[in-house]
């Protein structure tokens, strides 16, 4: 009822319903892209590929330099572009090979390129170097590369990521999605209200960064 209200009194404004349409468009996107985050970015595909191209350009003049390297790296793991990535992560970790960080990015790479055992080995290396790296992501990562060949290894992955990073609403939510697929339908449930719960006790400074998770969670459960 407030959009469409919002819409007539736009439309009154511009004197155009198609006008208003875009205007309360835009709104919506900007509301969102504030305080929900359920849309993606439309600027950042743009600075990506410019930061990219600084990369690059720096790397044909400086072909050794790490840091270049692993920037753009991870800009290439944005931008899906996993085998790229991985080769020159793989170039990084012979510089680097006690960083945890380098060795998880290299084994997600190698996930989203279908080698699954061996990203988890990589993965499981990372966590041996660092039980903490990156916040426990890794065992998010193998739950998703593994949900759909072997749910059961899945949810103990998700549920151990639950464990080391316990104010993640997204780790439940991501479990609730496991458990439907399984058909448990009332565990999924109960994973869904354990976001909503979650997310009702976090501190206002954690509640932008997990509100998706939070409102996807509701509409689910």
């Amino acid at each position: 009822m407030s959009k469409l209200l919002l819409f007539v009194a736009l439309t009154w404004l511009t004197g155009n319903p198609f006008i208003a349409l875009i205007v309360l468009l835009i709104i919506l996107y900007a509301l969102d892209r504030r305080f929900i985050g359920l849309t993606p970015s439309i600027f950042k595909p743009i600075q990506r590929a410019r930061r990219l191209a600084r990369l690059r350009q720096e790397l044909s003049m400086n072909p050794h330099q790490t840091s270049s390297k692993l920037d753009m790296a991870r800009l290439l793991m944005e931008r899906s572009q996993y085998r790229e990535a991985s080769q020159l992560l793989e170039q990084i970790s012979t510089v680097m090979e006690d960083s945890a960080d380098v060795r998880a990015e290299l084994g997600v790479c190698k996930l989203k390129l279908g080698s699954l055992e061996e990203g988890e080995q990589l993965l499981l290396e990372a966590l041996e170097l660092n039980p903490r790296v990156k916040y426990g992501e890794p065992y998010l990562r193998l739950a998703e590369a593994w949900a759909d060949t072997e749910p059961g290894k899945a949810i103990r992955y998700l549920e151990t990521f639950g464990s080391v990073n316990s104010s993640s609403c997204e780790a439940y939510y991501r479990l609730g999605e496991l458990y439907a697929r399984l058909g448990q339908k009332e565990e999924a449930r109960r994973a869904y209200r354990e976001t909503v719960e979650l997310y009702r006790g976090l501190p206002k400074y954690r509640r932008r960064f997990e509100r998706r998770w939070a409102m996807l969670a509701r509409l689910k459960g």
